[in-house]
C-alpha cells in the first residue's frame, strides 16, 4: 500500500489544507470484474438480454479478465456494449442496477481498494470514480463506495431509449481531460492528487496527478510503471461492502456492558443515597415540630 500523507498540505509546507482528490478507475481496480457485464444476469431476468447475448457477455467478460484492457480490447468492448444496449429503456436499466447493485457488484469490491478509499477520505481528500462504463452503472457504484464524484461514459438517449451512439466516452485522453475539468471546477491541485488504474489506456489520467499508482497492471502498464517509477499495488481480496461493517468485538461488547452496569450501579447508589437523605431530613423536621 502506498504511503498516504495524512495532511493534504504536508508536501507544500502550507498551513491551510490543500484541495485534493484520489481518482480511481473502476473495473479491475476497485472491483474484480467489468461493471457493465457483471449485470448480464439481472438484465437477462428483466428481458433486456436473450440467452445468446448472455453467453456473448460471459465470453467478453472472460476475455476482459484474461487479456486486460488495451486499446483494441476497449474498442471491442465499446462496440459490444453499445450494440447490446441499443433500444434499451433507460429507466428500466437504472431500476435494475439500483435493485441488484448490492447483490451483483458489492461482493466484487477489492478489500484493499475499500481500505484505500477510506484512507483518502480520512485524510480529507475527495474520492472520484472515473470509468469508461456507463454512468447509469458507475454512479450507483460510486455512491455505494462513498465516493464524492463519479465520471463515466454517457450514451445518447432519444425518447427514453439508448440509440447505440456515445455522447461522451470516458476513456484514454478524454478521461484525463475529464479529470482536469473536474480539478479546475473543484479547485483540486493535481500535483497533490492520487490516481489508480490497472490499464495502460489510463496512462494519460495517471500522468495528470502527482501520486499515480498502478493496480494489478496489465503487461504494458507494468512496463510503463517500471519506467516511470510508479508504485505497483496488488489487490486480491474481493469482499462484500456489507462485510466491511465489522461486528463489535467481544472486548467492545464487554466494555459497553461494563459501562452500562457502572451507570446502572451509580444510578442505584445515587437513588439510595438520595432516599436515605430524604428520610433523615423528614425525621429531623418532625422532631423540630414536636419540640
Amino acid at each position: 500500500m502506498p504511503a498516504i500523507s495524512a495532511d493534504p498540505a504536508a508536501d507544500s509546507g502550507q498551513s491551510s489544507p490543500i484541495r485534493a482528490a484520489a481518482f480511481f478507475d473502476l473495473d479491475k481496480t476497485v472491483i474484480a470484474r467489468s461493471s457493465v457485464l457483471a449485470f448480464s444476469k439481472p438484465f437477462f431476468n428483466q428481458g433486456l438480454l436473450n440467452r445468446r447475448s448472455v453467453l456473448k457477455s460471459s465470453y467478453a467478460q472472460f476475455l476482459f479478465l484474461m487479456s486486460g484492457a488495451d486499446h483494441d480490447q476497449m474498442d471491442r468492448m465499446r462496440s459490444f456494449v453499445t450494440a447490446m444496449c441499443t433500444g434499451w429503456d433507460v429507466e428500466q436499466v437504472k431500476s435494475v442496477v439500483n435493485e441488484t447493485l448490492h447483490e451483483v457488484v458489492t461482493p466484487l469490491v477489492f478489500a484493499e481498494a475499500a481500505d484505500l478509499i477510506a484512507g483518502h477520505r480520512l485524510c480529507g481528500r475527495d474520492v472520484v470514480i472515473v470509468s469508461a462504463s456507463g454512468e447509469e452503472v458507475v454512479a450507483p457504484i460510486a455512491k455505494a463506495l462513498g465516493a464524492t464524484h463519479a465520471m463515466a461514459s454517457q450514451m445518447v438517449v432519444e425518447d427514453g431509449r439508448y440509440t447505440g451512439e456515445i455522447a461522451f466516452y470516458c476513456y484514454g485522453e478524454a478521461k484525463a481531460a475529464a479529470v482536469r475539468e473536474l480539478a479546475e471546477r473543484e479547485a483540486y491541485q493535481l500535483e497533490h492528487c492520487y490516481a489508480y488504474s490497472d490499464s495502460v489506456t489510463d496512462v494519460p489520467m495517471l500522468s495528470e496527478v502527482g501520486h499515480p499508482a498502478v493496480v494489478n497492471p496489465d503487461r504494458a502498464l507494468r512496463k510503463e510503471a517500471a519506467a516511470r517509477g510508479w508504485p505497483t499495488l496488488t489487490f486480491t481480496k474481493p469482499v462484500s461492502l456489507r462485510d466491511r461493517l465489522p461486528a463489535p468485538s467481544r472486548a467492545a461488547v464487554a466494555t459497553s456492558a461494563a459501562v452500562a452496569l457502572t451507570a446502572l450501579a451509580s444510578g442505584a447508589i445515587g437513588y439510595l443515597a438520595f432516599s436515605r437523605f430524604a428520610e433523615l431530613r423528614a425525621k429531623q423536621t418532625k422532631r423540630n415540630k414536636d419540640s
